[in-house]
């Protein structure tokens, strides 16, 4: 059975609208005044029954945003549908980056108001069954089983197995939606605490009056609503691997018992009276730059150097993008099986291109959440740009999009993974010409090196720079299309080698 739909909008008239629109689509209602209601509902006993949100973009106090930033910092899943009067791309990209479903402009017709609120359902369906599905098959996680295939990832991968082998602290630096949780899992995966509990926390997430309670345990009666004893997420990791992540949340007076708890191995339960002793392998990780916490005061120094005995950083989805064919097909593959009776057979030359050019600010996350809504929304068998509409927004005019073609899974290259296999380097990506295995001609680049390894892509990619400028006559628009990558990125990587951006001209290029 469908559950609710939570209405949250402050403008009365709004909310009788939207709530006569869904109950006459057969749907229940819940309306609320504004964004603190509407997490109220969401954080309730009742928040099971609420199957999607239709939320207003602009509210006094607690407005759209700022719901959807809480409701990512609770791990609430359930889907939003933006409701907002300013149809311009920057509020539709911003209410997407922050985890939005999809948006309405009003006063939004009954008609695309259901299909909006049928979609989101259709996708938070398979979404159940795809979880399911991933419970169902278990098993530990190691490095062999990450989706990568880029130079900027094997360092992360030397490091995270090193690290396997022993116990010391671990920090995992790296954007949000970057994997770093799935690096931590690898590393507790190949590691002698594999058949151990992994225990992951999101320090970020917590309120800071329960924080202490939640990491270190509590007696009974040690606190108003403590009516039962408490273990704590340390005692829950014994043995095994505790994950704290976004610690750069914490708050300072926790941040003293957690160092206790680092450098001791036992911990206070709130209301105890003895210390509890807990074996623990601790990973960190965090999106902040701790080192400035540290010298703005908002991060103990001392617990800055226990916790940065081994950093891991995660590189971001945009600097390693040879990547990206191989996440899509890995994310069509898991809603194949929740989803038997639409079958997609790959993704056009045009789309791949599109999603390679789009610089990703939400990282694989956000990759993972655009793929499966296209999947699961897709009309015919293959994906085109068509279903990635807000991406096509942001990217359109730098990069061509007239490539023809779809290409199946074996045309992109992706073949089920083979431990002992060297990844595929040899297959284009989409929209691209494949590389003649002749030795260059003029105006092209040198794929190997004079010992005969495939460069590394760092070493070729100024050269590229250098090379698109010069054909193209200091045309940055047009330089940021061929490249396939958006001009935004393009200047930054302008301004990382010397390039004057101002000109483009070679002869001024850092050599």
């Amino acid at each position: 059975m469908t559950g609710s739909i939570l209405i949250v909008d402050d403008d009365p008239v709004q909310r009788r609208l939207l709530e006569a629109a869904v109950t006459r689509f057969g749907y229940t209602a819940i309306a609320v005044d504004g964004g603190e209601a509407g997490l109220a509902v969401l954080d309730g006993p009742n928040a099971r029954d609420v199957s999607v949100v239709i939320l207003d973009m602009v509210m006094p106090g607690l407005d759209g945003i700022g719901v959807l930033k809480a409701m990512r910092e609770r791990d609430i899943q359930t889907p939003v549908i933006i409701q907002t009067a300013q149809g311009g791309i920057e509020t539709v990209v911003s209410a997407m980056r922050h985890g939005a479903f999809d948006f309405v402009v009003k006063p939004a017709s009954p008609e695309r108001l259901q299909a909006s609120i049928g979609n989101a359902l259709k996708v938070e369906a398979v979404e159940g069954e795809v979880k399911r599905t991933s419970r169902r098959r278990g098993g530990h996680l190691t490095f062999k089983d990450m989706i990568t295939h880029s130079p900027a990832m094997d360092r992360v991968i030397r490091l995270g197995q090193k690290a396997a082998a022993s116990n010391i602290p671990i920090l995992i630096e790296g954007e949000s939606g970057v994997g770093k949780e799935l690096v931590a899992r690898a590393i507790q995966g190949s590691s002698d605490r594999r058949a151990k509990p992994f225990v992951t926390v999101n320090c970020g997430a917590i309120p800071d009056n329960l924080v202490e309670s939640i990491l270190f345990g509590h007696e009974k009666g040690s606190f108003t609503g403590a009516t039962e004893k408490h273990a704590g997420k340390f005692v829950e990791a014994h043995s095994g691997t505790l994950f704290l992540d976004e610690i750069g949340d914490l708050p300072l007076d926790v941040q003293v018992k957690l160092l206790r708890a680092v450098q001791d191995g036992e911990v206070d339960p709130v209301g105890g009276r003895a210390t509890v002793k807990v074996d623990i392998r601790l990973i960190s990780a965090t999106h902040r730059n701790l080192l400035q916490q540290v010298k703005d005061g908002k991060f103990r120094e001392d617990l800055f150097y226990r916790l940065n005995v081994y950093p891991i950083f995660v590189p971001p989805l945009r600097d390693r993008r040879d990547d990206i064919p191989h996440l899509v097909t890995h994310f069509m593959e898991k809603v194949a099986p929740a989803d038997p009776r639409h079958r997609l057979h790959g993704i056009s030359a045009s789309a791949l291109t599109m999603l390679r050019a789009y610089d990703w600010p939400g990282n694989i996350r956000q990759l993972e959440n655009a793929v499966f809504r296209a999947s699961v929304l897709c009309e015919g068998d293959v994906l085109t740009e068509e279903e990635f509409p807000q991406i096509r927004a942001q990217v359109e005019g730098t990069v061509n999009l007239d490539t023809d073609g779809a290409l199946p899974q074996s045309a992109m290259g992706i073949q089920p993974r083979d431990e002992n296999a060297l990844p595929r380097d040899d297959m284009p990506a989409a929209g691209f010409d494949p590389p003649a295995r002749l030795q260059p001609r003029f105006g092209t680049l040198r794929a190997l090196d004079d010992r005969g390894n495939v460069r590394a892509l760092a070493d070729v990619e100024l050269e590229m720079i250098k090379l698109a400028i010069d054909h193209y006559n200091g045309q940055m628009s047009e330089v940021a299309r061929r490249l396939g990558i958006g001009r935004s990125t393009l200047y930054r990587k302008l301004k990382e080698y010397g390039i004057d951006p101002e000109t483009g001209r070679v002869d001024r290029l850092a050599s």
